[in-house]
C-alpha cells in the first residue's frame, strides 16, 4: 500500500519554499514626458515675466498684458529659455480654462527674426483684461507635428508693469 503523508509533506514544503520569496521592488520607471524635452528641468520666470512652457525642444513663454486685453506668446531656445527661437507658424491656438475661451495668437515677428518666421505671437482677447492667472493649454504646430501643452501662471503682482 502507498503512503501518501510523505508525498503530501513533501508537496506542502515546496509549495511554501515557492509562494514565500521576497516582494518584488517597485519598478523606477521614468514617468512619460509631455512635448518631447530630452532634460527634465524646472523653470523659473520668463524673460519677458511670463510662463514657461516646454514644447518639442523648444520652449514658449505666456504673458498677459491686462490693460491692453492681450495675451503674447514668445517662442524661446530649448536650453535656458533666454534667446528667441523663430518658427514657421502663422499663429498658436490659446485654450483658456476659465472662463472657457479659445482664440488664435497671431505671428507678430520681432525685429531680428528671419523672413516667414516668428518668436512672438499675440492674441486679444476681452478676457485676458481680467486680473487673474491664467490657466489652459497652448496649441502649435512644429516641423508639421502639432503640439498640445498645458500652461498654469503662479500668483503675481498684478500692479507690477511687466
Amino acid at each position: 500500500m502507498f503512503n501518501w503523508k510523505p508525498l503530501a509533506v513533501a508537496l506542502l514544503g515546496c509549495a511554501l519554499v515557492v509562494g514565500c520569496g521576497q516582494p518584488a521592488a517597485p519598478s523606477k520607471a521614468a514617468p512619460e514626458k509631455k512635448g518631447g524635452d530630452d532634460d527634465p528641468h524646472e523653470h523659473g520666470e520668463g524673460p519677458h515675466g511670463g510662463t514657461i512652457i516646454d514644447i518639442a525642444g523648444v520652449h514658449a513663454e505666456f504673458t498677459v498684458d491686462h490693460k491692453a486685453k492681450s495675451a503674447t506668446v514668445y517662442i524661446l531656445d530649448g536650453k535656458k529659455a533666454k534667446k528667441a527661437e523663430p518658427i514657421a507658424a502663422a499663429a498658436l491656438t490659446i485654450s483658456v480654462k476659465s472662463p472657457a475661451f479659445q482664440v488664435d495668437a497671431k505671428a507678430s515677428p520681432e525685429a531680428g527674426d528671419p523672413a516667414g518666421k516668428a518668436s512672438r505671437f499675440v492674441a486679444v482677447h476681452d478676457n485676458f483684461g481680467k486680473e487673474q492667472e491664467f490657466a489652459g493649454t497652448l496649441t502649435v504646430t512644429l516641423d508639421g507635428k502639432q503640439y498640445n501643452e498645458d500652461f498654469k501662471e503662479e500668483p503675481h503682482d498684478h500692479d507690477k508693469k511687466k
